[in-house]
């Protein structure tokens, strides 16, 4: 860990800030509110805790394509039994990265293994840990669920008889004899979701799991992925639902513009960059007295009124006193409500230009 005092550049407050060699980390100055970017010096270094062996693990990651990098210098782990988010805007490099994982296309330099092989040099022996679910999938339209899955079943040499019972897990059990061209978007997803699950894989990759499913489908491909680490797999999760992420995922990386932005819990994240609860509070009715009252509080970055609520973006200790000041400025409050700063705050953050 490192600690660097920078200067603001427009009022020339000094702040100190802890980071990684080669970490990039998004600045907002306390006192001006302006922002920054500083990266540590020195290369960015992978870290296995005690006791977590590595599932999967990409170094250094180059991919170009018409002389522009689409990946560039990508370092991250995915540790066993751990579920891990991938982020990324449209664009940033994360379907040539998976591709790059699952050995689909031929990286420039850098190294991939998983569950110690080498995609490169042993890509046959390490794609047999893994059950991949595209963010399109495909499957035969002439042949039934069960078919499909019988297919599939006698290419990774996994028993048929695993496939009904998955079948009916993902809930298309009704349809397992029924042509896949019938089936809706959402029916194969579910489908997808249940051939990534063959042979019980100790790692899964999933590119936007989601995708076409309604709210019952999002829950049971949820409560899938949180079963599968239960178990001990490892699962890499692409996604732009980032409710989703945030709600199973043990760390997340975010990637912008084919680098590494960020990579820790979402915890450490916001931390990181300094971002604060929101406190919302409803009231009987409000004015002008009560949002001044709230707004020369210490503590207090930001207040907005909307209709009888108030939206206050504040320290965790300045809580307590904006409740105070809000019934001594006459206000009478019917609800309150603590929200802490989402990954889509933090994800806005760090791909921000």
């Amino acid at each position: 860990m490192i600690s660097k005092t920078v200067k603001c550049s427009k009022c020339g407050h000094e702040t100190t800030i802890t980071g990684e060699p080669g970490e990039r980390v998004i600045l907002t100055c306390p006192k001006c509110n302006t922002k920054g970017k500083y990266v540590f010096p020195g290369e960015r270094k992978q870290v296995m805790k005690t006791g977590e062996p590595i599932a999967m693990e990409v170094s250094g990651l180059v991919k170009s394509f018409n002389g522009l990098k689409a990946v560039n210098n990508v370092s991250f782990n995915v540790r066993k039994g751990e579920i891990f988010g991938f982020l990324g805007p449209n664009g940033a490099g994360k379907t040539t990265t998976i591709k790059s994982i699952l050995g689909l296309i031929h990286a420039d330099s850098g190294e991939i293994k998983i569950r110690g092989y080498d995609i490169k040099l042993n890509g046959k022996e390490a794609k047999k840990y893994v059950g991949f679910l595209p963010e399109r999938v495909a499957f035969y339209d002439n042949l039934t669920a069960l078919q499909n899955l019988h297919f599939y079943a006698e290419m990774k040499n996994v028993p048929k008889s695993e496939c009904k019972p998955l079948i009916e897990e993902m809930g298309i059990g009704d349809a397992v004899n029924k042509k896949v061209g019938e089936f809706s978007k959402g029916m194969q997803q579910r489908l997808g979701m249940a051939r990534a699950l063959l042979g019980n894989p100790p790692i899964l990759i999933l590119d936007e799991p989601s995708g076409g499913l309604d709210p019952r489908g999002v829950a049971l491909i949820r409560n899938k992925i949180k079963e599968m680490k239960e178990k001990g797999s490892s699962v890499f999760v692409s996604s732009h639902i980032l409710a989703e992420v945030q709600a199973v995922c043990d760390r997340v990386g975010i990637i912008n513009k084919g680098v590494i932005v960020a990579e820790d819990t979402v915890d450490n994240l916001r931390s990181k960059l300094n971002l604060k609860p929101k406190l919302v509070l409803e009231l009987e009715k409000t004015n002008e007295k009560i949002v001044k009252s709230v707004q020369n509080l210490e503590g207090v970055e930001n207040v907005e009124s909307i209709g009888v609520m108030l939206h206050i973006v504040c320290d965790q200790k300045a809580k307590s006193k904006i409740i105070i000041a809000v019934e001594k400025a006459g206000g009478n409050i019917v609800n309150i409500q603590n929200m802490e700063p989402s990954l889509e705050e933090v994800f806005m953050k760090f791909t921000e230009d």
